[in-house]
């Protein structure tokens, strides 16, 4: 509270004004001052204020004051408990302002001596903005007159309600210019936007409505933002929300509302609601007192959730009875402390007058009034329910007591009815309940509006229509209607306002020109929307019909003793409609007595000029004219100048009348005028047009032709696009030139948007019109034609039709009397009007047939020899048809230069000439005659264009000559064969046994005797030098010469050049991998082996390998490169995870080859044991080999020797059991058994054979061992040393010396023997195991099986 207050001041100009205050209040509140209700920053302007507090001393000081800093100025106190403020007026008077004002104006005036006039212009129209963007408004304010240092108070206002400054509304003052912008725009700033210019003298203001759409939702259907969100009742825990439901419900009807809080200086939202409420009111609870609190609402449909709303203004959670400053009490100069009675363990009293403030099917709202008794310590509260028919009162609130007296109750059965009451508790203990509510019933109690009584909708202008309707009956709480739009026969309905308006008129803005709409209206209020009323009829976008404004400048033109003929200016608005007529009033002026006004015509006049007769000589008279179109008579003009009825005695015209124009456009404008009703004493010969631009002083005027001007009409042009103008005229007769017409204008050169000009037809039967169109018909328009400007009375001369915005004007029998302007105008429009000027020359090319049809325009070929053809056409000629060739104006014959032709079988003519040369550059033309009927086509050669095709003329004839001897049909270019040899290749012509064909490379010739001349070949014509595979050795720059008597020519080709060194390796490697076989797969001792084989590789051509489409890192275990033409990836050890799809890609300069091998899910066919890599064996014993294989599917076998298949038979048993084991049995083998076997396995996912080699030996053959030996080391040099394991599994290790040589026996498995097969290692037999070689079972002596 203020102890105590500062005072109102007043001081002279310059001096120091310092306001005081004390405030006292727990928490210690925070100050602030304002002026004018705008903030004062006393740190932003230390050179204007200093403001101090200390000790709740509080002080604002004001420096060097002047004019301008006499305002109303405020303090505020604000605290957690509540603001208190105060006001104090400070006066600044001025000397010389005062003296000012009392030389100037006399004592007696109003306020400074002055009475203020206000003008407010460039405004601000009817604005559209959208959500989130930010919008300004303006207006320029004229105050007459000027006093130094004085300024108005400006006040923007929304819906008649004044704006204050905030971070979503800015004001500026200028001094000249106010200005609003509203921040991040939301449906809450759209409404009707006033500026107010208050002073002294009164005030002034304009308003325009400012419609605000909703931003693009995020999800297609979901609603739209809600608006309007407004927080009231605040308690301490308590407060209560309201919103209002958004203008579009989106694909689906909302299904309710979810609430959000935010504590002021946090930034997170938490949602108040679990379940959304349909009632656009809902009661917060669980605050904590003393904080501040916003809040913001979102929408909810079938199809999602909307965006927020803009957040409320902040709320403090304290009882209201702490927001209000206390009593104030006059300074004293003395503080007295006293202490208060203790009331400690009092229990307070009952709350009373208990009501259920709000009820719905969702909650309940219950309020009281504390208890007078409640202690110094305040009091909670505890809320009981009563089901109605039960005597059972339960607590509601258990956990914790309330502190606010007010009670939202959930989770009550809707249709049952409950009494409520409540108990104040304090630390003493709880008090007696209140009285009971009597029984509330569950439910709504606030029911959806009526549906709004059938709408009216009206033209108001081109982009805006009038609505209105009957107001919803017995509605409570209205919120207000939306009002929708939809064109004709469609279904979709758009919202007019994005902001519920009460008022049962809208006008509904943004609309467009000549659509068809409907209207419907729907009102709303917290229970939701009522249903749409009716539609409205259909009403068509254009501007309303009214009267005219009133016409002006009513002057004397003429006076004769017993009339006098007056004139007068349009009104400047037509009211939507032509002009129909005028009526004239008078009334006599006798010694500045006025009498009553009289009528002098009954019938309505079509000039702006009339002579009114059967006046009296001497006396003086008044008039004053009003307008009349089909809406009405205007109001009536200005009174004209007391006019004495006398006869005139000058000799020149008077002033021409009726000034108007047509045509305006953005460098032109027809001026149309009547002739003076006084000629003089001769009568008129012509007429002068001056204009000059609206900005201009008086001495602006200037002629716009020299010569009189013998018709009542000019077009003007050379206009400046975008300035005004003022015209007048006077009339010339042989006594002199007249006085000037009244002005016309301001008249802005500015083509209308949409216009169109008058075009002129020729159909195929010859018949000529002129078309105009116009896509602003209003009702009740017509198309007026005239000529010269003139009402057209001949009609024998044109027919004219007119139908939906298109007339046409059709010449019955065209000749020269139809030469002239032709004109016409839109009438019930705003001047829509256009023109068009008949010369001979149109009419004479027009006439009989008109012109000759062609089929194309001249066009122009470029010959072999460089010659040139131009051409056309013709559709329709007879065989009478003759052509006239010309050139610059000029005619042209047939000569060395030219030729010509005419087929008139097929119409087309030509002219060819030989050569272009510089005298050349011009325009060539046929001109045709064919009967009455004309025709011209024209080619024009000149600048650029013409020196291009004289360059490429000049090239096709030296093209020719070069051609004449042995010359290149193609130049030297590259090839990769499928091999992937490179190839330079070029294709000759014309060459004989003599024409010599020499190669180079690097300027050095390539002689027959050079090894290069054997990469020369000819054959059909072509030349080819094969370059082989091509390596950076073979770079260089390669040149084939032709020469022979006839001439000569040469081809080139740069090898050294990067980009065509990049084009043929890019041509090498589309080869290369084109030729790239399928993938195949072989298996190795530790894994398997995917290969493909090109038929040539390049160390730069790219290749990478893909499983399942990721690329393969290179590991110990994965491994991928180039053997020769083979292109591999190894996989050592595979696992189920190399299972899959495996991708070949191969660069080919552009998109890549890929080849693709699939290992998923199954097992190619393997040999996976039990076979040796050699076999000896004496003859005459039995050979018994066994093989073990694997695969998914179940593989094909069969048994190999030296390459050829064996098949089952009593020599060889071939068996497969079991699908996994495969035998071969020999009986009684011979030396004709020796050689290489094979074991070959082969399903779909691969083929692989287990090799092994067959010796047969005759022991009695001399020198046996080392015959054996030799033949042993021959098949297979394996060193047996170290090649067997040291200790085989199950088995002893070998007897070895050092040298690796055997020097006993091992038992050891011999592969491939049978039973009662006897056979021994024999020893000193030197053997090397070749690397991925099995191991191998040596050669054998013959010893007894049972020692194995």
């Amino acid at each position: 509270m203020f102890i105590v207050k500062p005072r109102g001041q007043t001081v002279w100009e310059g001096k120091t004004v310092k306001l005081h205050c004390t405030v006292a209040g727990w928490p210690k509140p925070r100050m602030a001052w304002y002026k004018n209700n705008v903030l004062i920053d006393a740190k932003a302007h230390p050179e204007k204020y200093t403001a101090e507090s200390n000790y709740n001393m509080h002080s604002l000081e004001i420096k060097n004051c002047d004019f301008l800093d006499t305002a109303k100025y405020h303090v505020s106190a604000l605290n957690v408990k509540g603001e208190a403020s105060s006001v104090a007026n400070i006066v600044i008077k001025s000397r010389y302002l005062i003296l000012f004002f009392h030389i100037l104006f006399p004592p007696s005036l109003p306020e400074h001596g002055v009475t203020f006039e206000t003008t407010i212009i460039d405004k601000f129209e009817v604005a559209f903005g959208r959500e989130g963007e930010t919008m300004s408004l303006g207006c320029t304010v004229i105050i007459y007159p000027t006093v130094k240092k004085y300024q108005p108070e400006v006040v923007w206002y929304r819906n008649s309600v004044p704006l204050k400054p905030s971070k979503w509304v800015h004001t500026h003052w200028s001094g000249e210019r106010a200005t609003l912008t509203l921040i991040h725009l939301n449906k809450e700033d759209e409404g009707m936007y006033t500026l107010r210019v208050n002073t002294k003298s009164g005030f002034d203001s304009y308003s325009a409505y400012v419609f605000v759409r909703d931003a693009d939702v995020e999800v297609e259907g979901v609603p739209v933002a809600p608006l309007d969100v407004r927080c009231h009742d605040a308690n301490k825990d308590y407060v209560v929300v309201t919103w209002k439901q958004p203008a579009v419900e989106g694909s689906s009807s909302i299904l309710g509302y979810y609430i959000d809080r935010c504590e002021v200086g946090t930034h997170h939202w938490a949602q108040c609601n679990d379940t959304p409420v349909k009632y656009a009111r809902f009661p917060v609870t669980g605050l904590v007192e003393g904080r501040s609190y916003i809040f913001r609402v979102r929408a909810l449909n079938k199809a999602g959730v909307s965006r927020p709303s803009r957040v409320s203004e902040a709320v403090v959670a304290m009882d209201p009875s702490d927001r209000a400053p206390g009593p104030s009490a006059p300074w004293t100069g003395m503080i007295k402390f006293t202490e208060e009675d203790s009331t400690v363990g009092v229990v307070p009293g009952e709350p009373t007058d208990v009501v259920v403030t709000e009820a719905t099917k969702s909650y309940v709202v219950l309020a009281w009034k504390p208890p007078v008794q409640r202690g110094h310590e305040g009091v909670m509260y505890y809320i009981e329910k009563c089901m109605s028919g039960t005597d059972t009162w339960q607590r509601v609130n258990t956990g914790m007591p309330v502190k606010s007296p007010r009670f939202a109750l959930f989770d009550l059965a809707e249709g049952k009815s409950y009494s409520f009451r409540v108990r104040c508790c304090n630390s003493a203990g709880v008090g007696e309940p209140s009285e009971s509510t009597g029984d509330i019933t569950v439910g709504d109690k606030l029911d959806l509006p009526s549906a709004p009584g059938n709408p009216v909708a009206t033209r108001n202008t081109d982009t805006s229509v009038v609505v209105f309707w009957a107001a919803s009956k017995d509605v409570k709480h209205l919120a207000g209607y939306y009002i929708e739009c939809s064109v004709v026969g469609t279904d979709d309905w758009v919202p007019c306002n994005n902001k519920p308006v009460k008022q049962t008129r809208f006008v509904c803005h943004g609309l467009t020109t000549g659509a068809n709409l409907v209207f419907r209206v729907k009102a709303v209020n917290a229970a939701g929307y009522s249903q749409s009323s009716s539609n409205s009829d259909a009403v068509v976008v254009q501007a309303a019909i009214s009267i005219p404004g009133k016409p002006s400048g009513v002057t004397l033109l003429e006076a004769v003793k017993d009339y006098m003929v007056l004139g007068w200016t349009a009104p400047a608005n037509n009211g939507g409609a032509d002009v129909r007529g005028y009526f004239v009033d008078y009334r006599t002026v006798k010694g500045g007595v006025v009498g009553k006004w009289h009528e002098l015509n009954h019938q309505a006049l079509t000039t702006t000029s009339y002579k009114a007769e059967n006046l009296k000589e001497n006396v003086f008279y008044q008039f004053q004219v009003r307008a009349m179109n089909m809406a009405g008579v205007s109001k009536a003009s200005l009174p004209s100048a007391s006019l004495e009825c006398k006869e005139w005695t000058i000799t020149v015209p008077g002033a021409p009348v009726g000034l108007h124009v047509l045509e305006v456009r953005d460098t032109s404008v027809v001026v149309l005028w009547e002739p003076p009703a006084f000629n003089g004493r001769t009568p008129v010969n012509g007429y002068y047009l001056d204009i000059k631009e609206a900005s201009a002083g008086s001495d602006g005027w200037k002629a716009v032709h020299e010569k009189a001007n013998k018709m009542k009409y000019m077009k003007v042009t050379g206009l400046k696009a975008g300035t005004s103008y003022i015209f007048h005229v006077r009339a010339q007769n042989l006594a002199g030139v007249g006085k000037p017409s009244a002005a016309l204008g301001p008249i802005l050169a500015q083509t209308r948007p949409g216009t169109k000009e008058i075009y002129v037809d020729v159909d195929d039967n010859g018949v000529i019109s002129m078309i105009f169109e116009c896509s602003e018909m209003k009702e009740g328009s017509e198309f007026v034609w005239s000529k010269n400007y003139q009402a057209i009375t001949d009609t024998s001369r044109l027919t004219i039709i007119s139908e939906k915005g298109k007339t046409r004007a059709i010449f019955n029998s065209p000749s020269l009397e139809d030469l002239g302007t032709f004109s016409c105008v839109v009438t019930n429009t705003d001047g829509i009007s256009s023109s068009y000027t008949l010369t001979e020359e149109e009419l004479l090319k027009m006439c009989c047939s008109s012109v000759i049809p062609f089929k194309s325009q001249m066009a122009m070929d470029l010959l072999e020899k460089g010659r040139v053809r131009f051409w056309t056409q013709l559709e329709k000629y007879t065989s009478d048809c003759q052509v006239e060739y010309v050139f610059n104006d000029v005619i042209i014959t047939q000569g060395k230069k030219y030729t010509m032709n005419f087929d008139k079988s097929t119409g087309i003519i030509e002219m060819f000439m030989d050569s272009l040369e510089v005298t050349d550059e011009g325009t060539f033309t046929f001109n045709l005659v064919d009967g009455k009927a004309k025709g011209t086509t024209s080619l024009v050669l000149i600048g650029d264009e013409f020196r291009e095709l004289q360059k490429k003329s000049e090239f096709a004839r030296a093209e020719w000559v070069r051609k004449q001897g042995p010359h290149f049909v193609e130049y030297l270019d590259f090839t990769v064969t499928p091999a992937c040899d490179v190839l330079l290749k070029c294709k000759i012509g014309n060459v004989k046994r003599e024409t010599e064909i020499i190669w180079s490379k690097d300027a050095i010739e390539i002689a027959e005797d050079d090894e290069d001349s054997q990469k020369i070949e000819m054959k059909d014509g072509e030349l080819t030098f094969n370059i082989g595979k091509i390596s950076k050795q073979d770079a260089g720059i390669y040149e084939v010469f032709l020469r022979d008597e006839r001439g000569k020519d040469k081809s080139t080709f740069n090898l050294t050049d990067a980009g065509k060194v990049s084009l043929m390796n890019f041509s090498l490697f589309r080869v290369i991998a084109n030729s790239s076989s399928e993938i195949k797969v072989v298996s190795t001792e530790h894994g398997i082996i995917l290969y493909s084989m090109v038929t040539y590789y390049n160390e730069d051509l790219r290749v990478g390998w893909l499983h399942k489409d990721g690329k393969i890192a290179a590991s110990e275990r994965v491994k991928s490169g180039v053997t020769g033409e083979q292109l591999w990836l190894k996989i050592n050890e595979p696992t189920e995870k190399d299972k899959g799809k495996y991708t070949m890609d191969v660069f080919d300069g552009k998109d890549g080859v890929k080849r693709v091998f699939d290992l998923s899910g199954k097992d190619r066919a393997r040999v996976v044991g039990g076979l040796p890599d050699v076999v000896a064996i004496q003859e005459g014993k039995s050979l018994n080999l066994t093989g073990n294989v694997w695969g998914e599917p179940q593989p094909e076998v069969c048994w190999m020797k030296n390459d050829r298949e064996l098949l089952s038979d009593d020599r060889y048993k071939l068996k497969f059991e079991a699908g996994k084991f495969a035998s071969i049995t020999i009986a009684s083998v011979t030396t004709a058994d020796s050689g290489k076997y094979a074991l070959v396995v082969k399903n779909k996912y691969g083929t692989e054979a287990g090799e092994f080699t067959v010796s047969v030996y005759n022991p009695d053959d001399e020198d046996t061992a080392v015959r054996l030996r030799r033949h042993c080391a021959a098949l297979c040099p394996i060193n047996l040393s170290s090649l067997l394991p040291a200790t085989p599994v199950g088995h002893g290790g070998p007897d070895t010396d050092t040298s690796g040589r055997f020097s006993g026996l091992s038992r050891t498995k011999i592969w491939g023997l049978t039973e009662n097969t006897t056979a021994s290692f024999l020893g000193s037999i030197p053997l090397k195991q070749p690397k991925g070689k099995r191991l191998a079972t040596g050669c054998f002596e013959p010893i007894s099986h049972s020692c194995l």
